[in-house]
């Protein structure tokens, strides 16, 4: 089935946060869920560009929805809490949380808590967020969390628990397959802690295939050429956010899977079970690892029950 944003459901009454949706993916993310009712956050770690995008979404937009943003820097955990604090002032539950927004192969970099920036910002940034909007998404009946990894993710076959904070020679393309590894570990943990405490959220990875967006900014554009010469197709990003769309919205969809475009090695196409699939990937010893090392560095406890 050539699944599209048409297929959205009615979202109203439902509230969400799009984390990095002012620009790309995370902004066709955010405007297709406006369209289809919801009240959605743009989380933006500049406000001026969050404004801009609820500006531009509503003038190209026929929405039932509402827009709302707020103040979000993945790459400092204090910053992290203040905007879940702000946000559980606002609302008494979460419906769908959509960890969007990343980095990807920048030059060597921390966060502000000390940890490899796209580490830190892709991963750790947004199991901070979830931990402490964990008391919103208990409120709200089938909860989603749909966090964003790659097709990068099957590019590593572990976690170095000793280089998390650069404490070797930097690789930026095997650092940004070790934060999209812990994305998918995180949300198929994540996943099996909700059934364990018999919750009803879900928790969803999705990917977008090749699509153009702000996210390659840090490759040269002679390179980006090259590499985007590789592929058959090269998507926009409307296409590249139906993925996450579908893991958000769709009544089809099962928590601890993870979803991505259709077509020859995923590169493109429409919203289907992914075929990625590595020891890495399903290493449930890992994933517990990361998870007590996530909840350790940064002093966060999920609360389940």
């Amino acid at each position: 089935m050539m699944w599209t944003k048409n297929n959205i459901p009615d979202l109203s009454g439902k509230i969400e946060i799009v984390t990095g949706s002012n620009t790309g993916i995370g902004f066709e993310t955010a405007k297709a869920l406006f369209a289809a009712g919801a009240q959605v956050t743009i989380a933006a770690r500049d406000v001026q560009k969050a404004k801009k995008a609820i500006q531009k979404i509503q003038s190209d937009t026929a929405g039932t929805g509402t827009l709302d943003y707020g103040k979000l820097d993945l790459a400092n955990i204090g910053q992290v809490r203040e905007f879940a604090d702000l946000f559980m002032q606002k609302h008494t539950k979460l419906d769908i949380l959509v960890n969007n927004a990343g980095v990807m192969v920048p030059p060597a970099a921390k966060t502000d808590d000390g940890f490899e920036l796209q580490f830190g910002v892709n991963f750790m940034g947004h199991f901070a967020l979830t931990g402490y909007l964990l008391p919103l998404l208990k409120q709200a009946a089938n909860a989603r969390v749909v966090t964003l990894s790659s097709g990068a993710a099957t590019l590593v076959d572990s976690i170095d628990f000793d280089n998390l904070r650069l404490e070797k020679s930097y690789d930026e393309w095997r650092e940004y397959a070790v934060s999209k590894l812990a994305d998918i570990l995180f949300s198929y943990e994540l996943h099996r802690r909700f059934k364990n405490a018999r919750m009803s959220a879900i928790a969803v990875a999705a990917h977008p295939g090749v699509t153009r967006t702000d996210l390659q900014r840090n490759i040269p554009d002679e390179n980006l050429e090259g590499m985007f010469a590789e592929f058959d197709q090269v998507m926009d990003p409307w296409q590249g956010a139906l993925p996450s769309l579908f893991a958000a919205t769709d009544a089809s969809v099962e928590g601890g899977k993870f979803y991505g475009p259709d077509g020859p090695k995923e590169y493109a196409g429409y919203p289907a079970l992914s075929n990625h699939h590595t020891a890495a990937m399903n290493d449930e010893a890992i994933a517990k690892r990361l998870w007590d090392y996530a909840e350790n560095a940064i002093q966060l406890t999920y609360k389940f029950k």
